[in-house]
């Protein structure tokens, strides 16, 4: 046996992970939230929150920038909304001998895929305004934290009344550096060492856009 890997995964599915997420936030809420996730993999985890707490669910959308040529390779995010946030890491900009066009290039082609996938999401439906509300970001895990890092910056800008990041299973050296930006940070499970996300799930498949899009407007049809 893999000493690295889990005997028995915390979770059966997205689903299960955020029925558990639910009982942990409860006592924590002053009001009634709204929930934001990260797609595709947070919504199914954020909509049984939003389920539990009778809460609108949306999206927060954001887009790495990668290195050219190894786009995995994230040297940057940006994250939609009325004012753009995005973060860039300048040491690797200038390693890499990138320039500042050719970043404000690459985030306005990312801003561009955030407004197409939040058209396929949403439709027309304008983003939930948050400001002076409770918010709970939610996704189904954490490892680097990059995504997370500019999704709760941006939303720290549009003043929640308290900003709540939630998720099921997470890297304890990535948590570290997120709970700074918000009120209360839940995770369920830190395994140490840490592998991946998927390995805490008994079932990992990659969430479709149209799971998205279903859970989204059953969200709106019960709890807004």
């Amino acid at each position: 046996m893999n000493p690295y890997l889990p005997s028995t995964p915390a979770f059966k599915d997205r689903r299960e992970a955020g029925r558990a997420l639910a009982k942990v936030l409860r006592p924590l809420l002053h009001d009634r939230p709204v929930i934001l996730a990260l797609p595709r993999g947070g919504v199914p985890v954020a909509y049984e929150i939003a389920l539990a707490f009778q809460a609108p669910l949306d999206v927060i959308l954001v887009r790495k920038i990668g290195m050219p040529g190894r786009e995995e390779f994230g040297i940057g995010a940006v994250v939609d909304g009325a004012d753009p946030r995005w973060v860039v890491d300048e040491a690797l900009l200038k390693y890499f001998h990138l320039s500042t066009d050719w970043f404000e290039a690459e985030k306005a082609r990312q801003l561009q895929e955030i407004k197409r996938r939040r058209a396929v999401y949403c439709g027309e439906r304008a983003p939930i305004p948050v400001a002076g509300r409770e918010v709970i970001v939610v996704d189904d895990g954490v490892a680097t934290g990059n995504t997370a890092k500019v999704a709760l910056m941006a939303l720290a800008d549009s003043q929640p009344s308290r900003l709540i990041f939630a998720i099921p299973v997470g890297a304890e050296d990535s948590l570290i550096a997120l709970r700074p930006l918000v009120d209360e940070l839940v995770c369920l499970v830190t395994p140490e060492p840490f592998r991946a996300v998927g390995l805490h799930y008994e079932h990992f498949d990659q969430t479709t856009d149209q799971e998205v899009i279903d859970l989204l407007a059953k969200a709106r049809e019960t709890n807004q």
